[in-house]
């Protein structure tokens, strides 16, 4: 049976499966999780927006980072909030496409503004002569601009490409609604959307992948090359936190984005990795930036002093 998608039509997202003792937990959990999320990320935009000694492109290129982890999460957990609240897992037509487009959004996002940051530290490590005519201000709004526009002119063709079906399911496979979960609602040909959506996968996972594979091959050897232990100490510990946070990101959303086009992968790790998009990176994030570059680290002291300071006069 074929459902027009421009009607009212209610999909409903995978069960949760929680008996009735853990609908409290899991609630107070996932509350906890999304305030602490919200609250780092915004301690981190507060510290580098409040620090002047943090007006430098490394900084301000980070600071599109949690403006998109809190994207994401606010994508995901409002609505899982609700509904373990209502332990009802209906959602409409239109909010699972807001969904979906804000999810993809995030995560296309993070690939570029980690992709933006890993430059800037080849420059900085690789070429640091020439980093100050190379990162202007001019060029930095330059780069922050085209890494929105590219995320937005990416992410809404995905979602451009579904309102032109019919749905014949209302079965979303996922805990929260994603591209490859709304055409598997569709039993018409979705060739054209498993075309863009592989051409995607390609441009923002292999893009970026290539960008860090020799940005850092390239600070990696500067590093082995340089005489100066302190110098490389600093080197590494920047690059080596930045790393991490790709990696978390790149390893979830290839592998879940794959996931979807090979029917042998357990559907469970399959949500398992999805979900694990949406919490750990916007999670972690701020927590290996905040404890690993030292000069936030310190901005992130000085703001929380001068709260408290704040609050006691």
């Amino acid at each position: 049976m074929y459902t027009n998608a421009s009607s009212a039509v209610l999909l409903t997202l995978e069960t949760l499966g929680l008996s009735n003792a853990y609908v409290y937990p899991a609630f107070l959990f996932g509350t906890l999780t999304y305030l602490c999320i919200m609250f780092c990320n915004l301690l981190v935009l507060a510290a580098i927006a409040c620090s002047k000694k943090l007006h430098k492109p490394m900084f301000i290129l980070l600071f599109n980072l949690p403006i998109s982890d809190m994207v994401g999460a606010t994508a995901f957990f409002p609505q899982l909030i609700f509904s373990i609240v209502t332990q009802n897992r209906l959602i409409s037509y239109y909010a699972c496409m807001i969904q979906a487009f804000l999810v993809h959004f995030y995560g296309t996002g993070n690939l570029l503004t980690l992709s933006a940051m890993a430059y800037d530290r080849y420059v900085a490590i690789c070429c640091p002569l020439r980093y100050n005519a190379i990162m202007t201000q001019h060029n930095l709004v330059r780069i922050i601009i085209l890494i929105w526009c590219i995320n937005f002119s990416a992410v809404v063709p995905v979602i451009l490409l579904l309102t032109r079906f019919n749905i014949c399911r209302t079965n979303i496979v996922d805990l929260y609604c994603n591209n490859p979960s709304l055409v598997k609602l569709v039993c018409e040909d979705t060739r054209v959307n498993n075309y863009y959506g592989l051409f995607t996968i390609a441009l923002f996972q292999g893009g970026p992948l290539s960008i860090m594979m020799y940005t850092y091959g390239q600070i990696f050897r500067i590093c082995v090359m340089n005489n100066q232990p302190d110098a490389r100490q600093k080197a590494i510990q920047t690059c080596g936190s930045h790393l991490t946070v790709y990696l978390i990101l790149e390893i979830s959303a290839l592998v879940t984005l794959l996931a979807h086009r090979i029917r042998s992968v357990s559907p469970f790790l399959r949500r398992v990795l999805g979900v694990s998009i949406l919490i750990f990176p916007p999670f972690l994030d701020p927590i290996i930036y905040g404890l690993k570059t030292k000069e936030l680290k310190q901005s992130i002291k000085m703001l929380l002093r001068r709260k408290n300071v704040s609050r006691k006069t």
